[in-house]
């Protein structure tokens, strides 16, 4: 009779157990489902403020500087862009190398990356994660656990990329706000190979992975690299979408500093 007891009462705590997993489970779900919506719905409701705010803030950042936006400089305007249209910052890396997320707002984590678009604006490419804990020349690892390890290291919700065509005179610039579950910087959307090197000490040796085409996006890691993970990115309708402003600057700059503070103290 004890013995059914205490069988009774294990069978019931563990029935407890599995409904409290599963609603838990059920609740997280739900509380990520509507955090994503919420965040979906403010940039709706902000996107023509960025658009308006990132062409200000790049012909404002042109007055006096005639190198690109890019690198930690887009960071810092990202930063100004997204407090100026009524987007909470709370933090930012300030200039860190750190992989992951480099801004937190009201949108979620961001991912701050730069890029030059390629001659015919229809490609461009970003640098990504180093994984040589998963791979290098001594240990080409196994892709399966690499595409595990570059997803798990995803920490943001939101690529947030300044893109430029530099011409003779002028920058053009592309704002792209990209969810980082987007396939085209999904590492599972492709089909990965060895690289194979072609000559001298490494001919016929893997000297990193690279994939296959996917709607012209494509992604490689190179040993000899820090086995850094690299992205090409395609410029398709669907990426164009995420497209949030864009603008047009000289690269002679009306002022340096100390002009500008003269102008200011009048």
């Amino acid at each position: 009779m004890n013995r059914l007891l205490l069988f009774l009462l294990f069978a019931l705590h563990f029935v407890i157990y599995i409904e409290s997993f599963y609603f838990n489970r059920r609740l997280s779900g739900i509380i990520e489902t509507n955090k994503s919506k919420r965040m979906t719905d403010l940039l709706s409701n902000i996107r023509d403020k960025l658009s308006l705010n990132f062409d200000l803030c790049i012909q404002g950042y042109h007055l006096v500087n005639g190198d690109p936006a890019k690198e930690s400089v887009w960071e810092n305007l990202n930063e100004q862009i997204f407090v100026e249209s009524g987007c909470h910052v709370a933090s930012k890396s300030s200039g860190s190398h750190s992989p992951g997320s480099d801004i937190t707002c009201a949108l979620g984590n961001i991912s701050n990356k730069s890029a030059k678009y390629e001659s015919d604006r229809g490609t461009f490419n970003i640098s990504s994660y180093r994984l040589t804990t998963m791979c290098s020349g001594l240990n080409c690892g196994n892709i399966d656990e690499i595409i595990h390890g570059i997803n798990s290291k995803k920490n943001f919700q939101y690529y947030s990329i300044i893109v430029r065509e530099e011409t003779g005179e002028k920058y053009k610039y592309d704002w792209y706000l990209i969810p980082s579950d987007h396939p085209a910087f999904d590492p599972a959307s492709y089909d990965w190979i060895p690289t194979i090197g072609q000559r001298g000490q490494n001919k016929d040796k893997q000297v990193g992975w690279r994939t296959n085409s996917v709607d012209g996006s494509s992604m490689s890691i190179s040993f000899s690299m820090s086995s850094q993970l690299w992205i090409s990115i395609c410029v398709t309708e669907d990426l164009k979408k995420h497209i949030v402003g864009s603008s047009i600057s000289s690269k002679d700059t009306r002022f340096n500093y100390m002009q500008l503070h003269k102008l200011l103290e009048k």
